[in-house]
């Protein structure tokens, strides 16, 4: 038997929910900007939310991943590249290799995503505690444990803990996800391609907790997998959208 609580939902309930709606909808106009789909951002909250079931168990992050933490950093996720929408379709959907120009540009969807966060409490009169953590992500989550990163060249624990959890999370659905114009890897491939990453590009610490998840992150992947329905969303966007380039 399912059981439901009977418990009415509050205005303050109501209100959150609506914004973490408007949220996800807006974060998926950008993912389809970059040939994903709402789907890969489900996924990623959940390799969130496994890394961070992991890591609480090492008691040099169970301080900081507090039950609250946690659930403030998997309703950020869908934040987290919503700077994309401010790079041109012509980089953002080239499928070929880009120049240095059209990297350095690439590049400042992590400064424009963090920066409109910003402009915003700004423009409203008041900093939110609760964005602290979106505002890491867009700025951080291209940074490398060994500093090779972006925008900052930030190393180590300087990287915001939200950013470094993120960043593996991500990169771990963008290798096994098929795309427009190429397929994606393996898991197992994926799996050795991070534990090589370890201390280079990601937190050694997270990829042994990666590790330990990983059959965990098998199963997310395959629960919330693009359906052909998003892989044709995908290629009419992309399609219509180097049209739209061609003509200009």
């Amino acid at each position: 038997m399912t059981h439901t609580s009977s418990a009415p939902h509050t205005d303050a309930d109501e209100a959150l929910h609506a914004a973490q709606v408007v949220v996800f909808a807006l974060a998926t106009l950008a993912e389809l900007r970059d040939s994903d789909t709402e789907s890969h951002l489900l996924r990623v909250q959940n390799y969130v939310r496994a890394l961070c079931g992991e890591l609480q168990k090492n008691p040099a992050y169970a301080a900081t991943l507090t039950p609250a933490y946690v659930e403030t950093l998997v309703g950020s996720v869908p934040m987290y590249d919503m700077g994309t929408i401010g790079i041109p379709d012509r980089i953002l959907l080239k499928p070929g290799r880009l120049t240095p120009d059209e990297i350095a540009i690439m590049r400042t969807h992590t400064t424009l995503g963090h920066d409109a966060l910003v402009r915003a409490e700004k423009t409203l009169g008041r900093v939110s505690p609760l964005l602290t953590v979106a505002k890491e992500l867009t700025l951080c989550h291209q940074e490398k444990w060994d500093g090779t990163g972006y925008p900052k060249g930030l190393w180590g624990e300087q990287i915001p803990l939200s950013a470094r959890i993120v960043a593996l999370a991500d990169v771990f659905d963008a290798l096994i996800s098929n795309k427009v114009y190429k397929d994606g890897v393996s898991v197992d491939r994926a799996v050795e391609i991070i534990t090589e990453a370890r201390g280079s590009h990601f937190d050694p610490a997270l990829v042994d907790a990666f590790v330990a998840v990983q059959d965990t992150f098998r199963g997310i992947a395959v629960r919330h997998a693009d359906t052909d329905a998003d892989m044709q969303q995908k290629i009419e966007y992309m399609a219509n959208a180097i049209a739209e380039v061609a003509v200009l």
